[in-house]
């Protein structure tokens, strides 16, 4: 007969999932946020109406998702005891499949728990520079550029090009990509840091060796951040011709933007759009999440200086290497995750080493 340790997969789930989502902290925003959609007059602010909008299907999704949970394991629970006590040996298959199942979506749902930033159910914008390795490096940012997209788009997010540079021979010197989608930000910025390359080189008739550099900066899609203030007086504004490689989609007026913030010297560019307003309001957005990133970096730097951690981000420093050549091997410098399936990881399966990310910062965060 099938013992109650037999069954006992299902108590470490149980345990772990008491206390740790506040469904009555839930409920009480999901009443507050349906508030402020009643009012007819949010309606004159239509980006904070969107905003509000969204934040309200985040927090329902969420919560319905682990009412659901909640339920299951209650039901299997009493389904475990009333089995024991009758001794029905008949259930014992079925009901450890169901445990597999429910500890396979407690996982996904303690993930779920590690997006807690103030930030990370925003959007995203992704920014790829080609750091050292000449024609190489510029190479791996445009694979990196692909990397991305693809892993997006497993994920059902939209990713869309807000600018491009491309590079002097092959690839890319620069882009920004925008990501759009639940958690983004607080996904995709398990990649900010600097990613090595290892490869043959294919740009060379030796095919020698060579190491490349890019680094990943991420920030949040913000309109209502307290910690930044933009000033017009503060800005430079440029207007230009796109540099896109080509095609239709290729602006043929002077609508490119580019934007210059004085005192910090960040410039941001954007040449997707159409209209030049449309790319000036574009490369504000990403301005001002930049601006963003950047203090609450900041804030992270002066908490790890009191630890005793601190450590600069520079190109020496990678957070990442790929590995090509002399054998196949991605690994996590930060958290140690690695894998041997390189070319799957190039191809967005990016979530094995997000994850490992969100469990190793929330002690180190």
């Amino acid at each position: 007969m099938t013992s109650p340790a037999t069954l006992r997969p299902c108590t470490p789930a149980l345990n772990r999932f008491g206390g740790i989502f506040d469904l009555e902290t839930s409920y009480q925003e999901i009443a507050h946020l349906e508030e402020r959609a009643a009012d007819p007059d949010l309606w004159n602010n239509p980006k904070e109406a969107q905003g509000i909008l969204q934040r309200l299907a985040r927090v329902k999704e969420a919560t319905e998702a682990w009412d659901r949970l909640d339920a299951q394991l209650t039901n299997l629970a009493e389904l475990i005891e009333l089995a024991v006590a009758e001794e029905d040996e008949s259930l014992r298959e079925e009901m450890q499949a169901e445990m597999a199942t429910l500890e396979a979506e407690m996982a996904r749902r303690e993930v779920t728990l590690l997006l807690n930033g103030r930030y990370d159910d925003r959007d995203a914008f992704v920014s790829i520079q080609a750091g050292m390795g000449g024609t190489d490096a510029q190479d791996w940012a445009e694979m990196m550029l692909r990397m991305y997209v693809r892993w997006a788009e497993a994920r059902s997010y939209q990713a869309s090009i807000v600018d491009i540079s491309p590079g002097d021979e092959a690839g890319l010197k620069s882009a920004t990509l925008e990501i759009r989608g639940p958690y983004a930000y607080g996904h995709a910025r398990a990649e900010t840091g600097v990613h090595r390359l290892i490869r043959l080189s294919p740009f060379n008739s030796a095919h020698i060796r060579q190491t490349s550099f890019a680094r990943v900066e991420v920030m949040p899609e913000v309109d209502d951040a307290p910690e930044v203030v933009i000033n017009p007086d503060d800005l430079r504004i440029d207007v230009f011709r796109s540099t896109g490689h080509g095609g239709q989609g290729v602006n043929t007026t002077d609508s490119a933007v580019r934007l210059t913030h004085l005192p910090t010297g960040m410039v941001v560019t954007c040449q997707n759009e159409r209209s030049q307003l449309q790319n000036k309001e574009t490369a504000l957005r990403v301005l001002r999440g930049r601006l963003l990133e950047r203090e609450l970096q900041r804030q992270n730097e002066e908490r790890q200086k009191l630890r005793g951690e601190y450590r600069q981000a520079d190109f020496g420093n990678q957070m990442r290497t790929y590995y090509l050549h002399p054998y196949t091997l991605v690994k996590d410098h930060r958290t140690n995750e690695e894998t041997s399936d390189v070319w799957a990881v190039l191809d967005g399966r990016l979530d094995p080493f997000i994850e490992s990310f969100l469990r190793w910062n929330l002690s180190h965060g």
